[in-house]
């Protein structure tokens, strides 16, 4: 079977080139458009969409494009919430083939990476242009406030320059004393860096430093300043023009959490119905089978008024007046609701996004999800997610040292190391499972303070990291930047990662990754094609990727490279405009007549803007 370069296959996504309205009405009707190459051509184009389940045709008609290039054009009624479609083409090189959300296919293909489009609300339009920070409290700064505060009897005070002690027992109650004041004052060292966004993992009162085992939602942990000082650093991010995102738990609280003792003492309250309680050794139901963390179980009614439907209740509180946070991260989304024969997860995703949007209606909702979301974002629930399967595993796969490999957030064996062409496709099939929409507001991650450090994977290669974050700010999605990784920070794995921000050692800064971080992160805010443009794969070789992102006004040719590669050559006619373009980022990008030629003598990147 004829092999056709990537460049010249035909292409749908979702964005504002290939399908409009964006943001469609239940009953509405949307254009939708296939491109397709002259080096390729098309006879005959269908698109096939589900309604009601049942399989319906609506046929496509072409209609002239640039030079080389024929655009196809259907319209598609949106009879149900969600609607299901793909392309069917006949002629030319394909003869038979489908399109869909993971690719061609010169075969029959499943419902599975169908293309999805939502009618649901869509997310806030600020998060769509969003540079996400993530700090872990106690680790990023530290104010002069934080040395007369008492500990708890849990905590072992350790100084800002101390290592982080690794055994079990320990890693877990080291305190360095971070705070909130101590974040306003490094706010400039975000907003120089391009950030939009700051994302602090949980600050409610706990028996831990990473305060996931909340004793209560009612207010802040007074190690870290209290409510006073988070309404300060609020009003403060809002200055700059930053936003503020929370961390919660709808899975589980803390052992120590006051609905927990009242459960575990009183049979006959309340709080009671807020868990599971069986017969088990310990008597209740712990995350994961661990003890200090108590599963909820949202069954409850009476939960479900406090965590969702209270305007005090720990959704909506936060968000209103006078704090008005932005929006929530859900930690352990995907367990949410869940629990053996029990599944109301799709339930708890509705109801946070619900009570979040009823307390401030731009609120930004974002899942914790560590695998595939096949099905967990149609758009009525979560906004986005951490998009751990369809971007950081597959990127991590392509940048991992041949010698050395971490595993991957509990994963049973170490991650292979693969070429351009396999992480390519498990990028598209991961994100087939998704609307466009929910795909575009999830978090682009290559690591956070449950991971290997970005530093560590690639062992201190400046120009892997070069590559690595040319992915990660200009492919669809919203980048999130674990705090200190713009410095170089290094950790094999979670706790081991979450050191202390050295901002009284200069000299130990990365300043190149810091510049790097920097550069792009300004790129993206600049050329809309990085946040509103579609995704049109070109290449992917061993150690080449390379793909376009074009919107109505802009277009941006992206290549990144793992290792020395090339000149691989692609078709002017496959980029129609590029001849026009600048060389914005990096380098390996060159356009000459004809042709454009990527060619990296070492890892790097390149954007190519016009």
């Amino acid at each position: 079977m004829t092999t056709i370069p990537l460049s010249q296959l035909p292409h749908h996504d979702g964005s504002e080139l290939f399908r409009s309205p964006q943001h469609p009405t239940p009953g509405a009707s949307v254009t939708v458009r296939l491109r397709t190459s002259a080096t390729v051509p098309v006879e005959e184009c269908v698109v096939r969409l589900l309604s009601d389940g049942e399989p319906r045709w609506v046929e496509a008609r072409p209609e002239p494009g640039d030079a080389g290039v024929t655009w196809w054009r259907a319209e598609i009624p949106l009879h149900n919430p969600v609607t299901h479609y793909r392309w069917l083409v006949r002629g030319g090189p394909l003869g038979y083939a489908w399109i869909n959300a993971s690719g061609t296919h010169r075969r029959d293909v499943t419902d599975a990476e169908d293309f999805r489009v939502s009618t649901f609300a869509p997310p806030p339009a600020w998060a769509r242009d969003a540079i996400v920070y993530q700090i872990f409290p106690d680790r990023f700064a530290r104010s002069d406030a934080a040395a007369g505060r008492e500990l708890p009897d849990w905590a072992v005070p350790r100084g800002w320059d101390d290592p982080i002690e690794l055994d079990h027992a320990t890693i877990g109650r080291q305190l360095y004393g971070g705070d909130l004041d101590g974040i306003v004052e490094h706010l400039d060292h975000l907003v120089d860096l391009g950030v939009t966004v700051v994302y602090l993992t949980p600050i409610f009162p706990a028996r831990s430093n990473h305060r996931y085992d909340a004793s209560s939602f009612e207010h802040v942990d007074p190690l870290l300043g209290g409510d006073e000082a988070f309404a300060r650093l609020i009003t403060a991010c809002h200055e700059r023009g930053l936003r503020v995102m929370g961390d919660v738990t709808t899975n589980h609280t803390g052992a120590g959490h006051e609905w927990f003792r009242t459960a575990r003492t009183d049979p006959a309250s309340e709080e009671r119905s807020f868990y599971y309680f069986d017969g088990s050794e310990t008597g209740y139901v712990g995350w994961l089978g661990n003890r200090s963390l108590p599963k909820l179980d949202h069954s409850s009614a009476i939960l479900r008024h406090r965590f969702f439907d209270s305007d005090d209740g720990v959704i909506r509180k936060w968000l209103r007046p006078p704090y008005g946070m932005d929006g929530w991260r859900v930690d352990v989304a995907n367990m949410s609701g869940r629990h053996g024969a029990q599944d109301d997860y799709h339930a708890v995703a509705r109801r946070t996004r619900e009570a979040a949007t009823s307390a401030r209606s731009d609120a930004w909702v974002v899942a914790e999800h560590c695998h595939d979301l096949y099905q967990e974002l149609d758009g009525d629930g979560w906004h986005g997610a951490m998009n751990y399967a369809g971007f950081t595993r597959p990127a991590w796969t392509w940048l991992r040292s041949a010698d050395w490999a971490p595993s991957f957030l509990g994963q049973a064996m170490q991650l292979p190391r693969l070429p351009g062409g396999a992480v390519v496709e498990a990028m598209r099939a991961f994100n087939a499972g998704i609307p466009w929409t929910s795909s575009v507001h999830s978090f682009d991650l290559l690591g956070s303070h449950d991971t290997t450090r970005l530093a560590t994977l690639i062992r201190g290669d400046d120009d892997l990291l070069v590559a690595a974050t040319t992915l990660m700010f200009t492919l669809p999605g919203v980048p999130m930047v674990c705090y200190g990784d713009e410095i170089g920070l290094e950790g094999a794995f979670g706790e081991d990662g979450r050191r202390p921000m050295p901002w009284t050692h200069p000299e130990q800064w990365n300043t190149r990754a810091h510049e790097t971080y920097r550069a792009l992160a300004h790129l993206r805010r600049e050329h809309a094609a990085l946040t509103r443009g579609g995704l049109r794969w070109l290449v992917a070789d061993d150690d080449l990727i390379a793909y376009v992102r074009e919107s109505a006004g802009s277009t941006a040719l992206v290549a990144a490279a793992r290792a020395r590669c090339g000149p691989v050559t692609i078709p002017s006619d496959a980029v129609p405009g590029a001849a026009s373009g600048m060389l914005v980022f990096g380098a390996g990008i060159a356009v000459d007549g004809d042709a454009i030629t990527l060619s990296f003598d070492r890892a790097g990147g390149g954007v190519l803007a016009w």
